[in-house]
């Protein structure tokens, strides 16, 4: 069983940084596609950055230049650099991954940002 546990969630003012950690533990193979996203109050969860075992990235376009998502050498943590943080970017955080040996989707707990003076 795949397990995922968040980090780093908090209250930051505008133009400030954070960095979000999410480690996996458990079976994963070794294709997969981890990911953040994120959710707004009333609104639907939102797409922000995905990187591929091989390493490859995506971004939404609204943290393009802002945010950078990486992995750790063993492949198992992933994180979520976020630079220039603004107002619209606060919502709870969420990680993901996908394995494509059994094809399932896992999900971390969720963490908090804040973004607010």
């Amino acid at each position: 069983q795949v397990q995922l546990v968040e980090s780093g969630g908090a209250l930051v003012q505008p133009g400030g940084s954070l960095r979000l950690s999410c480690a996996a533990s458990g079976s994963i193979g070794s294709m997969y596609r981890m990911g953040w996203y994120r959710q707004a109050p009333g609104k639907q969860r939102e797409l922000v950055a995905t990187i591929t075992s091989s390493g490859s990235t995506n971004y939404a376009d609204s943290v393009k230049g802002r945010f950078t998502i990486s992995r750790d050498n063993a492949k198992t943590t992933q994180y979520l650099q976020m630079n220039s943080l603004k107002p619209e970017d606060t919502a709870v955080y969420y990680c993901n991954l996908f394995t494509f040996y059994n094809r399932r989707d896992y999900w971390g707990q969720g963490t908090q940002v804040t973004v607010s003076s």
